[in-house]
C-alpha cells in the first residue's frame, strides 16, 4: 500500500485549477508534455489573480526584512546572470555573513534594467509553500517556484527552452511571450539549450508558434523544451514560474542499468586485446552484449525498479512544515479526544514483513511496527482528521501510544476538532 497525503484544509479546490482552465483530464491528454495552454484570469478557478500567493510587497519584503541570501536571489541583465558580489554582502552587527542581499544595491541594479529572479519560493514564502505542496501533489511530481521582477521593456534572459515542464502565473504588470517549438523535444536535465546555442538563435528568428501578452491573473503552461523569451511591456513585470521536474523513461532506462550490474554476463571483460577504435573488433562484442541485455531484461522484477524509482524520486518533494515546539507539546499532553492527521504531502509505503509485524518507508527512513498496528495505520494515512480514541485498537493506552510515536516522529500533526 502506497500514497501520497495530500488533502489541503481549510481549501478543496484542486491547486490545478488555479493554472490552467481545462479539466484535469483533458489537460493530460492534450497538454502535458505535450503543447503550450494560455489560461485566461477570467477562466481560472480560485481567488482574481494570485497576489495571495505573492504580491510586490511581498518582493520588497523578501529583499529587504528576511535576510535573504544567496542563491535565493539571481540579477540577470542583457541575458547574462551578475556576480554575486555585485548585490550582496554583510548583514551588519550580528549577521556578518557576507552572501546576503543587500536592498539599496538591488534597487540600483534593478532601476538600471536588471531582472530579478528570487528563486526557491516554495521553501521561503509561506503562501507558496503551501500553494506548490498541493499542486506538487496533484501532479505527483516535485515542484521549484522562481518569481521574475523585470523592469519596463526589459528582457531579462534570450531565447532559450527549459528542460522541465513550467506553469507561469502573471502576477503585476505585463509581460509579452514570444514561443518557439523545440529545437529537442524532451530533453533531459543534462541536455541544457546551450548545447544546442546555435539552432535555438536561429529558430527564434522565425515566425513564433504562440506570441502573447499575458496580463494580472493570466497563466501559461509549457512543456519542457519549448523555446521561449519574455519582455515587460509598459508596466515593470512580476510573474511566478513553477518548475515541474520530469521523470522520464530515460530514468528508468538509468535504473535497469543499474540492476543490470548484478549480471554476470554484463559484467564480463572484452577479450585481451581488443581494438575498441575499431568497429569491426567492436561488433561481436556489442552483440553478444545486446542479446545479454535482453535476455537480462525478460526477467527484470518491477518491484525492483518501482523500488530504486522510489529512492530516487521520494526525495524530490518536501511534506507539509511541522512546528517543532506546538508539536510536541501535542504529543506531551495527548488524549483519546484529540484528533490527528496526517501530514500532508508524506510519501510513504505501507507493507508486511512477515506475520508479526508492518513496515512504513518514507523518505530516507523505515519504521516497523507490531502487526496490530497495520489497521490504525492505514486509517490515519487515508488522509482524514481521525479522533485518537477512535483508532482500532483493542485499548486506549495503545492508542495513545501510536498516536504519540507518529506525533514524535512527525507522520501526524494535530487536527481540530
Amino acid at each position: 500500500m502506497t500514497g501520497t497525503s495530500f488533502d489541503a484544509p481549510g481549501d478543496s479546490r484542486p491547486a490545478l485549477s488555479r493554472a490552467v482552465a481545462v479539466e484535469p483530464g483533458k489537460f493530460a491528454a492534450a497538454y502535458w508534455g505535450k503543447a503550450p495552454l494560455l489560461s485566461r484570469a477570467g477562466e481560472l478557478a480560485g481567488p482574481d489573480g494570485f497576489a495571495d500567493l505573492l504580491s510586490p510587497d511581498a518582493v520588497d519584503e523578501l529583499l529587504s526584512r528576511r535576510g535573504l541570501r544567496t542563491p535565493f536571489l539571481r540579477v540577470a541583465q542583457q541575458g547574462k546572470v551578475l556576480p554575486a558580489a555585485r548585490f550582496t554582502g554583510g548583514g551588519g552587527a550580528g549577521a556578518e555573513i557576507g552572501d546576503q542581499v543587500v536592498d539599496d544595491q538591488v534597487m540600483r541594479l534593478y532601476a538600471e534594467g536588471a531582472t530579478l529572479v528570487l528563486q526557491g519560493l516554495h521553501r521561503l514564502w509561506p503562501p507558496l509553500i503551501d500553494y506548490s505542496r498541493r499542486l506538487g501533489a496533484e501532479l505527483r511530481r516535485p515542484l521549484q517556484v522562481n518569481a521574475y521582477l523585470t523592469p519596463p521593456g526589459s528582457q531579462g534572459f534570450s531565447t532559450h527552452y527549459d528542460t522541465h515542464d513550467v506553469f507561469v502565473l502573471q502576477v503585476d504588470g505585463t509581460k509579452r511571450w514570444r514561443l518557439h517549438e523545440p529545437v529537442l523535444a524532451d530533453p533531459l536535465e543534462k541536455q541544457a539549450w546551450g548545447g544546442h546555442a546555435d539552432e535555438v538563435a536561429a529558430t527564434a528568428q522565425g515566425e513564433p508558434a504562440m506570441d502573447i501578452v499575458l496580463s494580472p491573473g493570466d497563466a501559461l503552461y509549457l512543456p519542457r523544451g519549448w523555446l521561449h523569451s519574455a519582455e515587460a511591456l509598459g508596466h515593470r513585470s512580476l510573474h511566478l514560474t513553477i518548475g515541474v521536474r520530469a521523470l522520464t523513461r530515460y530514468a528508468v532506462v538509468e535504473e535497469l542499468l543499474a540492476l543490470a550490474a548484478g549480471d554476470a554476463r554484463l559484467r564480463a571483460t572484452l577479450p585481451y586485446g581488443v581494438d575498441v577504435s575499431d568497429p569491426d573488433a567492436v561488433e561481436p562484442e556489442l552483440t553478444e552484449t545486446v542479446e545479454a541485455l535482453r535476455d537480462w531484461l525478460t526477467g527484470v522484477e518491477p518491484a525492483e525498479v518501482a523500488a530504486r524509482l522510489r529512492a530516487r524520486d521520494w526525495p524530490s518533494a518536501r511534506p507539509e512544515p511541522v512546528s517543532p515546539l506546538a508539536q510536541l507539546d501535542f504529543a506531551a499532553g495527548l488524549g483519546v479526544d484529540d484528533h490527528v492527521r496526517v501530514r500532508e504531502g508524506l510519501r510513504w509505503q505501507l507493507a508486511d514483513d512477515g506475520p508479526e509485524h508492518v513496515v512504513l518507508r518514507l523518505v530516507g527512513r523505515t519504521m516497523r511496527f507490531p502487526a496490530s498496528c497495520a489497521a490504525p495505520l492505514r486509517v490515519v494515512l487515508a488522509g482524514e482528521p481521525v479522533r485518537v480514541g477512535d483508532l482500532p485498537l483493542d485499548d486506549d493506552a495503545d492508542r495513545l501510544v501510536l498516536a504519540r510515536r507518529l506525533l514524535n516522529e512527525a507522520l501526524v500533526v494535530p487536527a481540530p476538532k
